[in-house]
């Protein structure tokens, strides 16, 4: 940005040089000196013109990069969030299940205790046991679905920009 402060500089500079020398050239009857003068001013001026725009333009190119970077950020934060939703639903899920595995446990202990063998107890245990293992697999594969997302952004921005031109290094020279 202090690029563009110092052509503008520049161009004010040159628009007050050419001010002046028009001002000259009017006291003195306009020679063919200062008509020299003026068009060397004026070259001048269309110069740093043309530099000016340059300098716009990258600038623009810079903020477009910088947008759609920006963009290509909010699009993984969104992802992570979505995935993080998910996996706080399956930890809840899991952890409902195993208060209901140790309320199943406690009463089959109970009834063990007294000696009385309850089928049905057995087989909830089991069920529960059976989804709290499933429970488990959903938050697991969650979690790896995260990293595998997460690996994935680095090795992305990781990943060489591609070459422009033909001048790339020999795999032998590094």
């Amino acid at each position: 940005m202090s690029e563009i402060s110092e052509f503008e500089a520049r161009i004010t500079a040159a628009l007050e040089r050419i001010g002046r020398a028009v001002a000259v050239a009017e006291e003195s009857g306009g020679g063919a000196a200062a008509s020299e003068q003026i068009a060397a001013l004026t070259e001048e001026l269309e110069n740093e013109r043309a530099a000016s725009a340059k300098l716009e333009e990258r600038v623009k190119a810079i903020q477009d990069r910088q947008e759609t970077h920006v963009a290509g950020l909010e699009q993984e934060v969104e992802a992570l969030r979505r995935q993080l939703m998910d996996h706080d639903r399956a930890m809840q899920n899991l952890r409902q299940i195993n208060e209901e595995l140790r309320a199943n446990n406690a009463a089959l202990r109970e009834a063990n205790a007294q000696g009385v063998g309850d089928a049905d107890l057995i087989n909830a245990g089991m069920q529960d046991e059976l989804e709290a293992l499933k429970s488990l697999r959903t938050a697991d594969a969650t979690e790896l679905s995260a990293i595998l997302t997460e690996l994935r952004a680095v090795v992305a921005r990781r990943e060489p920009a591609p070459v422009a031109d033909d001048t790339q290094v020999p795999s032998g020279e590094v």
